[in-house]
């Protein structure tokens, strides 16, 4: 199917993920024709947007290898009522129990000061200029597509880029000279190690992401606006969980932010 055709379906498949995600149920199988482009598969996230109509409270950034039309990055939206700060307990964060669920640790971007409108390029410096708080965080991906990663990046995109839940750890007071994407990362689960990196490994950086993610929204003419989160990407890898699981994300040795795994209602 031509991506030109395509937007007849986009709706089709954006009810067929809402409903599923408001009903907590899963899916068996894609609802549809598979979006033969990114375009197409933001269509469809558009379409699931609209149809949700609930505030979004930022973004979530993920890699694409290999890239896929000329794309090394996907995004997708993070609403208001699936952003938890961390507590002193760890916090119980939603899954899909027929579905995808998956833990990633990661550096969250808050933005200070919206890019302009009409502002269609930047470099990361002038990325950077528009962050005001980085964070320590946990992203919970979750679709009702038990599949979905196995599908290609545009099935990611088109139900909401497998999020459903981001965790807001500590803030990093001295960011702009912490040399974050130099810090060691690691990801435990159950207290055991899943993974480990620096975000120095991951293209390029946390705020690589968040320049990429200003020329995308400015491209699909979705303002930004000041206090909307940037997940920056999935800094040790994408860790699949279960209900009841434990997660603790880990930066720079002794800062640390946790969660655990419940399933949706």
């Amino acid at each position: 199917m031509a991506s030109s055709d395509f937007s007849e379906n986009a709706g089709l498949i954006a009810r067929s993920f809402v409903f599923a995600r408001r009903e907590a149920r899963g899916l068996d199988r894609y609802p549809g024709a598979i979006p033969p482009t990114l375009a197409a598969a933001y269509e469809v996230q558009d379409a699931a947007i609209a149809l949700d109509g609930t505030t979004i409270g930022g973004w979530k950034v993920g890699k694409i290898d290999p890239p896929v039309d000329g794309s090394n990055r996907l995004a997708g939206p993070i609403f208001v009522r699936h952003i938890v700060a961390e507590t002193d307990a760890p916090v119980a964060m939603p899954v899909f129990s027929e579905g995808f669920a998956a833990a990633e640790a990661e550096f969250l971007l808050r933005i200070g000061t919206p890019p302009p409108a009409g502002k269609a390029r930047f470099t990361i410096d002038e990325a950077m200029a528009h962050i005001d708080a980085v964070h320590l965080g946990i992203e919970v991906a979750s679709s009702p597509l038990a599949a979905i990663n196995d599908l290609g990046p545009a099935v990611t995109i088109s139900d909401f880029g497998n999020n459903n839940g981001l965790v807001i750890g500590t803030a990093i007071a001295d960011w702009r000279t912490a040399a974050v994407d130099s810090w060691p990362v690691s990801l435990l689960i159950n207290g055991a190690q899943a993974g480990a990196a620096r975000a120095a490994e991951m293209l390029d950086g946390p705020f690589g992401a968040a320049r990429f993610l200003f020329e995308l929204l400015a491209e699909r003419g979705i303002p930004l606006a000041a206090g909307q989160w940037i997940s920056s990407g999935a800094v040790t890898g994408v860790h699949p969980v279960k209900i009841g699981d434990t997660i603790e994300a880990r930066f720079d040795g002794g800062r640390v932010v946790r969660c655990t795994i419940a399933a949706a209602t």
